[in-house]
């Protein structure tokens, strides 16, 4: 991707939530930095009250946002300030704008928000002269009688049905195109996309997926007959869930968000109709995020 710089304005989404006093000193930079290059910031507007609460000053910027409809849709790219939740939760503000986000990691693992603090200034010049890639992901949508999630019934990572509390087993049927596929005797089922491969999935034996596969992956959770493994499905496919179980009510989550719904309810799953765009920096590589983030493969006998 390039970007003109002198004849283009570059148009910044800065979105985050409250940190500690330990990334001060970077955020201050952060913000010199898009200042010095000449960056059109348009922030958060929660985040931006934060930002001048910590730093005792006043934070001047293009403009602010509270909601996706604020958004033109023009902007080169959003800057997710926090962790992994954060990224997530600035896809429910990005929705179905061309925009690629991107993460600055000031969490733990980091595995969305892949830039760390002190690639600040590096990613910023990085951004100004196009010197990125962008990823689209598939992400995954639940529809139901009525809406779940308000507007926005869209996840990047996963789709979760899970039983309440210390309640009992649930029983999950399972349809694939209308077709018979299971009936899962579990604590709740994971419908994970390539990208929530590596979250709540693996944590559960799921399989790591490529970002670009065309995949979903249905894993069960503490499922009760051991026979009972992950299974990759086509994502042009839609998976319709019903519930059986001695509750009357559910928990269903999409990434994040969580709501209480009637066991009785059908739930159906697909791929959403439009993608999310990803910010990749130049060295910044899936198969090395797996080995630096995730240990994988590695042995203390090398």
């Amino acid at each position: 991707m390039s970007i003109d710089a002198e004849s283009t304005e570059v148009k910044l989404l800065l979105f985050g939530r409250p940190f500690s006093d330990s990334f001060k000193m970077n955020f201050r930079l952060l913000l010199d930095k898009l200042n010095s290059s000449g960056v059109k910031v348009y922030m958060f507007e929660p985040f931006h009250l934060f930002a001048e609460e910590i730093l005792g000053e006043s934070v001047n910027v293009e403009g602010l946002f509270n909601f996706s409809s604020d958004l033109t849709g023009d902007e080169n790219a959003m800057l997710s300030i926090g962790g992994d939740g954060t990224f997530l939760e600035a896809v429910t503000l990005v929705r179905d704008h061309p925009i690629p986000v991107a993460g600055i990691n000031i969490g733990r693992l980091g595995f969305l928000a892949d830039i760390s603090e002190d690639e600040i200034s590096e990613a910023v010049d990085s951004i100004v002269n196009g010197h990125f890639t962008t990823e689209e992901r598939t992400l995954i949508q639940l529809d139901a009688d009525i809406p779940l999630f308000g507007d926005f019934n869209i996840a990047l990572n996963e789709m979760t049905v899970h039983k309440r509390d210390d309640s009992s087993m649930i029983t999950i049927h399972a349809y694939l195109d209308d077709e018979y596929l299971n009936s899962y005797w579990t604590d709740g089922l994971i419908i994970s996309t390539p990208t929530g491969s590596t979250a709540y999935s693996l944590s559960v034996g799921g399989p790591l997926v490529l970002p670009g596969s065309s995949d979903f992956i249905i894993s069960p959770i503490a499922p009760h007959n051991l026979t009972v493994r992950p299974l990759v499905i086509p994502d042009d496919m839609t998976l319709t869930l019903k519930i059986d179980g001695r509750s009357k009510n559910v928990m269903v989550s999409l990434d994040s968000r969580s709501v209480v719904i009637e066991s009785s309810m059908e739930l159906k799953v697909r791929k959403a109709p439009y993608k999310l765009k990803t910010l990749r920096l130049e060295g910044h590589q899936f198969y090395n995020t797996l080995r630096t983030k995730l240990m994988w493969g590695v042995d203390r006998r090398n």
